[in-house]
């Protein structure tokens, strides 16, 4: 399977998976808690993730959960000097995690070359102005709205839902004139889900491969994973690997890491044994044995 980012960057993701580094330019992120919204921070960051095999730059302004408001000038204010700055220092791939195509269309001007937006597309000018400039684009599932509470969220059928939800906004990008290749598909781990609606999702991830796009699995440090680990926030690396190789195992192509030398090293150990394998996803016990 050929994953294209933007009109610069193509990968061969059969049994590669890419690694996601994750930049957070916000005070107030659930992880680093605003550790590199310092700009010089933020530089130092990001060559540290590159040096450590990042394949892609995730650069955000707005954390995902409710949290003080954040204009979208402020959001530009954040990304588009970042975006400069590391299209002028590194030759990789850069996406930009936003949901508001205002925020896009100011970062694809300053060199970014995906829109990674966890509302699935609910700004109509989203899709539009990734076609515009050659984006590519991922589509999220999300039950309300980001930045909304959802603390008792309820599905009839979690995977039918969350497949036919991510089938719907496919179909939206494509007839927006988005390539295929360039289009990827996220569950949405956390995002409108308890953690042992999370923990399904991930057991399930290839439930979204009859989609046809490669999946990305943003798991890093997540409250599933603490809760599969019994682990606080900061004590969650080697539960995020073993995430990391569960998912590509069943066939996720992209890991949004925050630890990206622990994910470039899952992720090469795990293609070289797919490549062994013929790129069969590996069937194991725990992955036959679902139930």
């Amino acid at each position: 399977m050929i994953l294209e980012l933007g009109s610069r960057h193509q990968f061969d993701v059969t049994t590669r998976a890419l690694v996601m580094g994750i930049l957070n330019r916000t005070p107030d992120s659930f992880y680093d808690q605003g550790s590199y919204f310092d700009f010089d921070h933020f530089l130092k960051k990001a060559e540290q993730l590159v040096d450590d095999g990042a394949d892609i730059l995730d650069v955000g302004g707005v954390k995902a959960g409710p949290g003080p408001e954040v204009t979208p000038e402020q959001e530009i204010d954040r990304v588009v000097p970042a975006i400069e700055a590391l299209r002028a220092r590194f030759d990789v791939p850069i996406s930009v995690d936003t949901f508001r195509a205002s925020v896009a269309r100011a970062a694809y001007r300053a060199g970014a070359d995906v829109g990674n937006d966890i509302s699935g597309f609910a700004d109509p000018d989203f899709l539009p102005a990734a076609c515009e400039h050659g984006a590519s684009v991922v589509a999220t599932h999300i039950r309300l709205a980001p930045r909304v509470p959802d603390p008792n969220p309820h599905y009839d059928d979690l995977l039918g839902e969350v497949r036919e939800f991510l089938r719907e906004r496919t179909d939206r990008a494509l007839a927006a004139g988005i390539p295929r290749q360039r289009i990827m598909v996220d569950a949405g781990l956390d995002l409108g889900k308890t953690e042992p609606m999370s923990v399904v999702l991930l057991r399930n991830s290839d439930d979204l491969l009859p989609l046809g796009f490669p999946v990305l699995l943003s798991a890093s440090n997540k409250r599933f994973v603490g809760l599969l680990a019994r682990t606080e926030l900061d004590d969650r690396i080697e539960a995020t690997w073993a995430v990391h190789a569960l998912g590509i195992a069943l066939g996720c192509r992209i890991l949004r890491a925050h630890d990206v030398r622990g994910g470039r090293r899952v992720a090469d150990v795990m293609s070289a044994i797919l490549q062994a394998r013929g790129g069969r996803p590996i069937v194991g016990p725990l992955i036959a044995n679902r139930g």
